[in-house]
């Protein structure tokens, strides 16, 4: 059992982002939920008189940094200090609001400049409506029946502009620029900032939503990463991105897209390795969409409690459309962007436009196929204590899965059997 803990805390030391999120999740969850924003000038107070106190009676007259321990206490006590005074800064400020700066006005009117190539379309007004928000999250013109017919398959994450369109942009920027060599240093880097600097453009212009931005922040610092030649993991990058947003603003932490947004991201990258490896498969024609599926797979059952708890229904057909859909976005997202930022007339436009028509009059046939499909979506409404319930028992089964400790099973199933007698005695 301690080497078992050993090795999370070893886990945790390796991630530099992990323990100031934890103790900052921890500042920002007491503000909201305990008064304690007058007393927590208290905890600096308190961990610089416990490291004078521990210097008297070690008889040091100086700081030990070989003293983690103590180091840690003061570390924690100001990190969660600065949350709750950050969180209050912020709510304060909801009380002002402001007007949208500069920059965010003149990339709402790039939106509007580019949406409006979208009439050169030969698309009825609700395709062009799904192209503008699938694009640059256009939301104005979009139906409430639009949206409805892709949550019912599965792939309402498709149509609004999140972390997968932020991807999709910097893969395609990479790509183009992989035909210039890495002859230098230099070049390189080059096209690291040309990436940074177009998937940041792209997140100001799709509004800087809270899936777009941390997408954008968690390219941003793999990239500079490899910019410095440091290693760069994964689950940090996660951490970091998380930690970044949560000091500009801590109520992002309450925001429906940001849990959806990290939840996902979490199981991807925890489970996506494992369902590929259950398959090996080297023909690419048949890789490519297996890897899809297996990140469809990761993210549904990753943010599958949440969307219990907050829409109450999901999708029994998302495999199937997320594969296809996944397909077709990847070529109508880059694809549009670039004819609705090209002159008009440019050669080669009319066969880009092509592209276009077809493949969205594509994608929105296979959402209306599969909308139209008796028992395509399901009902089941989760409480709050229901979900947090839901997601310990995933985790125990899958430490156990890891570990093999049968006690963790045995905590796993009593956690089920809690979740069932709570939803059936009254």
């Amino acid at each position: 059992m301690i080497r078992r803990n050993e090795s999370i805390i070893e886990e945790i030391q390796k991630r530099p982002f992990v323990r100031p999120l934890i103790f900052w999740l921890l500042g920002i969850l007491l503000y909201v939920y305990f008064p304690l924003q007058p007393v927590s000038f208290a905890l600096p107070v308190a961990a610089f008189g416990f490291i004078a106190v521990s210097f008297f009676f070690t008889g040091k007259s100086y700081p030990n940094f070989d003293d983690r321990w103590v180091w840690g206490i003061l570390f924690a006590c100001l990190t969660v200090f600065l949350a709750i005074q950050t969180s209050a800064l912020r709510e304060a400020s909801f009380q002002f609001p402001s007007k949208p700066g500069l920059l965010l006005q003149k990339a709402r009117e790039m939106q509007q400049m580019m949406v409006g190539k979208l009439d050169a379309l030969r698309l009825s007004e609700r395709d062009k409506a799904v192209l503008a928000m699938l694009t640059v999250n256009y939301t104005t013109v979009v139906s409430f029946e639009i949206r409805n017919m892709f949550s019912v398959t599965g792939v309402v994450h498709i149509l609004s502009v999140s972390g997968y369109h932020v991807g999709i942009v910097g893969a395609f920027v990479g790509l183009t620029l992989s035909v210039i060599p890495n002859r230098t240093r230099a070049i390189r880097i080059l096209k690291y900032l040309i990436i940074i600097l177009f998937v940041w453009v792209f997140t100001f212009v799709a509004g800087l939503g809270t899936a777009t931005v941390r997408a954008a922040v968690m390219i941003t610092i793999f990239l500079i990463a490899n910019i410095l030649n440091r290693y760069s993991d994964r689950y940090n990058i996660l951490a970091g991105a998380a930690f970044c947003m949560l000091v500009y603003n801590p109520f992002y932490l309450f925001d429906i897209g940001f849990q959806l947004s990290y939840v996902a991201v979490f199981f991807l990258l925890y489970l996506q390795p494992k369902f590929s490896k259950l398959l090996e498969i080297r023909n690419p024609l048949l890789k490519i969409p297996w890897e899809v599926l297996t990140v469809t797979l990761a993210a549904q059952i990753g943010t599958l409690f949440l969307c219990y708890y907050y829409f109450g229904s999901g999708s029994l057909v998302f495999l199937f459309t997320n594969l296809s859909m996944s397909l077709l976005s990847s070529l109508i997202i880059p694809a549009t962007l670039i004819f609705m930022v090209l002159p008009a007339g440019l050669p080669g436009s009319v066969i880009l436009q092509l592209i276009i028509e077809y493949t969205t009059r594509w994608m929105m046939w296979v959402v209306e196929r599969f909308s139209e499909m008796p028992y395509a979506y399901y009902s089941m409404r989760f409480d709050f204590g229901t979900m947090v319930l839901s997601y310990i028992a995933m985790f125990l089964f899958l430490i156990y899965l890891k570990n093999r400790t049968f006690k963790l099973l045995l905590f796993t199933f009593l956690i089920l059997l809690l979740i069932l007698l709570k939803n059936i005695l009254p």
